[in-house]
């Protein structure tokens, strides 16, 4: 979809849910016929609520929001405005005699938690438990967990509301639950399930047709109907908010809405809040007036014109105020995707044609495990492997335990497989985490092994590059880890040293490798043992050893979308692309004098009368300090510009004498994913170095922004 798409059709539906709401309270065919106005208010309006909590989970819900700042964002938003709705309806509440009720403090306490100090302000405690309760359950499950544990909820919240005369020995637990609160349709039985969905709904995407969408909600609004008029026949319901068909309408009706795209209409989601929060302050003004004037005439004996009535007052109110609001700059407009100094730009469509690329090139058989370790190369590693799971890799390589802590807490699914050494009093981390630990040599295995904790492997086979690693002859030592107690090997793997060389002799070198690795995997399925999934390719053995067939290949710089070397010659040629940019802005333009210096040292003369401009980026953000002196270059306005004296640990200095019409603020690419002329590639080799040091170079204090990604 085009950047500048949006879910039109879910604000649209905001403004029609905050009417049904509104109808619900009004009763707008109460003196035509009673069956009707059920239907209307009872039925087809009961999906409003759920809607509003589904579009919140949607907007607000992810398991990749480890710090929970959505959350906490939403959670103080709904806090405002459940404050300020009280005071809204404080007076009513005075007039109503509210605080002159018996057991005050205990019942005031129930109605600000859970039922709501006004009839309708339910929602906002509900909305912030459940939302809450939601994200944790996703966190801790997955949404297919969550949902089964929301849905247990929901199930037991119907016997509380729609079902509750079929509680038969089980009211009593119910008459309990409803001294807390006064209703089932609260934010721990009624919401969870719909933010669950919503999450979901927002990271699946539209996978069904936008025609199944309506045939799946009028058939489950058909069901709902059949079920609501049967209980209601029966004359179980202490409430009318919960239905079992309610669900899957809900879902089948937002799966719809998200197929309604267009622009973004700032206004509807303000104004739809606040027509929800002001209409029974209308009824009641309305109400009253009419009372005053001893006048009660059309809108007492014409429920419908009441309801027109109201609904055109609060629609007025709300688009009135949500727009005050927005000229008023009350809201926060979204900051600029950059900062004041250098930042990493990456490209995450960039990213999904790689994997996409790589996956091709691999096989069907094969499966790509992104190798992830140091903030996945200098990208980000949150921004990488939240991409990377959204798009459905299920298998990932660190460095570090606590890297792939990192990860779990990201909210990342599959294998994770620590690459190199855990202290082995770490093993209950391991589990707890289930992250799959490399076993780098027997007596690591024995000492793991002897935690006696249960924990998954796989056994690094050294083939030649003696750095870790079982022994390739040492088929016993492997055997034997397949035998231990508490040590469940899903895996085998070698790494080949040479494989971007294209020297006969390194080769010949690769060659020994593959065939030791082979060899001993053989003895082991001659000796009975199982041999589970193997791995031997990196990148650079996939672009030069693809005709070896693996269950994975370990993808690492490549999936980046950049070679070690800018000139290295590979026999599978694959269209990558560079994922990262590496961006900053001129803060200050200079004119220096034929035989000025500049920089530390002075080691740098100007020859002729120049313009410099100054760059916010150095060596303490990981731009090598051997790129100085002419070394190395930036792109300012599509022009190549050499850096010019020592580059400083927070600045570096340009010449930008031959580039027109410069100015201060002015973009400066120092690593290009468009351009090989300053690629991460070519910098790399001008400081004797390969791009792979020169990316996990890049400092931690860089900040990292996702690139506009056009939505699919």
């Amino acid at each position: 979809m085009d950047k500048n798409k949006y879910y039109t059709g879910i604000d649209y539906f905001r403004l029609i849910a905050a009417l049904l709401i509104i109808a619900i309270h009004t009763s707008p065919l109460g003196k035509i016929s009673d069956i009707g106005n059920f239907i209307l208010t009872r039925v087809v309006a009961r999906v409003a609520v759920p809607f509003f909590f589904t579009a919140s989970g949607f907007f607000m819900l992810s398991r990749y929001d480890y710090m929970g700042k959505r959350l906490m964002k939403f959670e103080k938003r709904m806090a405002v405005l459940y404050g300020i709705s009280i005071l809204i309806y404080l007076p009513v509440n005075l007039i109503n005699g509210y605080f002159r009720q018996d057991n005050l403090i205990p019942n005031l306490i129930r109605d600000i938690l859970f039922d709501g100090t006004m009839y309708h302000l339910w929602y906002f405690p509900a909305a912030m438990v459940g939302g809450a309760l939601a994200l944790c359950l996703i966190r801790q499950f997955d949404y297919k967990g969550a949902f089964v544990i929301a849905g247990l909820l929901y199930f037991i919240g119907l016997f509380g509301d729609s079902y509750y005369g079929m509680t038969g020995a089980f009211m009593g637990i119910y008459k309990y639950i409803f001294q807390m609160c006064s209703y089932a349709r609260n934010g721990i039985f009624f919401a969870p399930v719909f933010f669950v969905l919503g999450g979901f709904l927002a990271e699946q995407g539209c996978s069904l047709s936008a025609g199944k969408c309506v045939v799946g909600f009028f058939t489950s609004l058909m069901l709902m109907l059949f079920e609501a008029l049967t209980l209601h026949g029966l004359n179980v319901q202490r409430h009318d908010s919960m239905y079992m068909f309610l669900v899957p309408c809900i879902y089948f009706l937002f799966y719809f809405l998200m197929h309604v795209q267009g622009k973004k209409i700032v206004w509807l989601k303000s104004a739809s809040l606040i027509i929800y929060i002001i209409h029974p302050m209308i009824i009641a003004v309305l109400s009253t007036v009419s009372g005053l004037s001893g006048n009660l005439g059309v809108l007492a004996d014409n429920f419908l014109v009441n309801f027109v009535v109201v609904s055109a007052l609060s629609v007025l109110f709300g688009v009135l105020s949500a727009a005050a609001v927005e000229k008023s700059g009350m809201v926060k407009k979204k900051s600029p995707d950059y900062t004041d100094r250098s930042y990493v730009e990456i490209n995450l469509d960039y990213l999904e044609h790689n994997v996409n690329v790589l996956k091709h090139a691999m096989g069907q058989e094969c499966e790509l495990m992104a190798v992830v370790k140091d903030e996945a190369y200098g990208h980000g590693g949150y921004e990488i492997s939240t991409c990377l799971d959204k798009i459905g890799v299920r298998a990932y390589a660190v460095a570090t335990i606590d890297e792939g802590i990192k990860l779990r807490k990201y909210g990342i699914r599959g294998e994770i497989l620590i690459l190199g050494y855990t202290m082995v009093e770490r093993a209950r981390e391991l589990k707890r985490y289930n992250l799959t630990q490399t076993l780098i040599s027997p007596e690591y295995a024995d000492a793991l092994n002897g935690q006696k904790i249960h924990v998954n492997a796989h056994i690094k086979i050294d083939t030649g590059m003696h750095r870790l690693g079982y022994d390739k002859t040492a088929a016993g030592a492997g055997r034997k880890a397949f035998h231990m107690k508490y040590i469940k090997v899903d895996g085998i793997f070698t790494h080949l040293c040479c494989a971007d060389s294209a020297r006969k002799e390194d080769i010949r070198f690769t060659h020994g490798q593959i065939n030791g690795f082979y060899k001993l995997i053989n003895e082991l399925k001659r000796s009975g043992i199982a041999v589970p999934k193997i791995h031997i390719q990196s990148s650079y053995g996939l672009f030069n050893y693809s005709w070896i067939k693996c269950d994975y290949v370990r993808t690492g710089v490549a999936l980046y979308g950049v070679k070690s070397q800018p000139r290295d010659s590979t026999k599978l040629k694959l269209d990558l692309q560079p994922v990262l940019s590496l961006k900053s802005r001129i803060i200050l333009i200079r004119k220096l004098k034929q035989g000025d210096f500049a920089g530390y040292g002075r080691s740098f003369v100007v020859e002729k009368d120049s313009i410099i401009a100054i760059v916010p980026v150095g060596y303490g953000d990981g731009i090598p300090r051997s790129l100085s002196n002419g070394v190395g270059a930036v792109l300012i306005n599509g022009q190549t510009a050499p850096v010019i004296g020592r580059i400083c640990m927070d600045s570096l200095m340009v010449d930008i004498t031959h580039i027109k019409n410069v100015l201060v603020g002015d973009m400066v690419t120092l690593i290009s994913n468009e351009s090989d002329t300053v690629g991460a590639a070519d910098m790399a080799k001008k400081t004797g170095s390969i791009s792979n040091e020169l990316l996990c170079r890049i400092g931690a204090r860089v900040p990292v922004i996702v690139a506009e990604k056009n939505w699919q």
